[in-house]
């Protein structure tokens, strides 16, 4: 049977799981990282479904889903908004501990250990979020679909990752793995990065229409995230299910 699971990249972030919460620990780019990546979902969330930046909880009536959610941190903001989250994530050991922090943090956030092919969810959802983890999985055209599957028509779809090109192989493999340390030599297969426009013919294959791309830059000299029309290291992808 076809599956997303890549065994060897689950492994890689199970390995990590205890230290998902730590801003300080092998994390840091992402938490670094984090903050552009809620400012661009909840700007777009709210224009789509115009939502009314008033509201206390914005989000109530959404129901989204954090595909690869890792330890909760783009689940737990979602959260907080007033949306009725459920996480997914292939690793058992990433879920425990997203369980754990957010029972901490008193939110209801329904975690569960499975992949969107074998998520079985009558209900669908009104967002799905897929970020930093389409470079992750061992078949993009069978998580595309399952995802598909799994939003409601007229949904909302985020899909971030990394462009196969000469400046992300630089930026993204020799600078953030073996330059900079910031992540673990071998956290990225650059095989595995895919270029927008492949990315948005998979989309487009499986009946979504690009409403958004955008690059996503780090500025070394403020240390901090900032979108840009750049596309050529990290860029998100902005679709409708039609």
């Amino acid at each position: 049977m076809s599956t997303t699971i890549n065994k060897e990249e689950i492994q890689k972030f199970s390995n990590l799981a205890e230290e998902w919460w730590d801003v300080n620990g092998k994390f840091k780019p992402l938490h670094m990282f984090n903050p552009i990546r809620i400012e661009y979902i909840i700007e777009n969330i709210k224009k789509f479904f115009k939502i009314s930046s008033e509201k206390t909880n914005p989000f109530e009536s959404l129901k989204i889903l954090d595909i690869g959610c890792g330890g909760g941190l783009i689940s737990e903001p979602m959260s907080r908004l007033g949306a009725k989250v459920t996480g997914i994530d292939a690793s058992e050991k990433n879920i425990k501990i997203a369980k754990l922090h957010s029972k901490k943090n008193n939110l209801k956030i329904n975690y569960l250990n499975t992949s969107p092919e074998n998520l079985d969810e009558p209900q669908k959802y009104d967002v799905i979020l897929n970020l930093e983890i389409v470079e992750h999985v061992s078949d993009v055209t069978l998580y595309i679909k399952s995802c598909q599957n799994l939003l409601k028509k007229n949904g909302l779809m985020f899909t971030a990752t990394l462009n196969r090109s000469f400046a992300s192989y630089i930026k993204a493999i020799i600078g953030a793995e073996y330059i900079l340390r910031w992540l673990p030599i071998g956290t990225h297969d650059w095989n595995m990065f895919i270029k927008p426009e492949e990315l948005e013919r998979l989309l487009y294959k499986e009946k979504f229409s690009t409403i958004d791309i955008t690059g996503l830059k780090f500025n070394p000299f403020f240390k901090k995230w900032k979108r840009s029309k750049d596309l050529s290291v990290n860029y998100i992808i902005t679709s409708c299910k039609n």
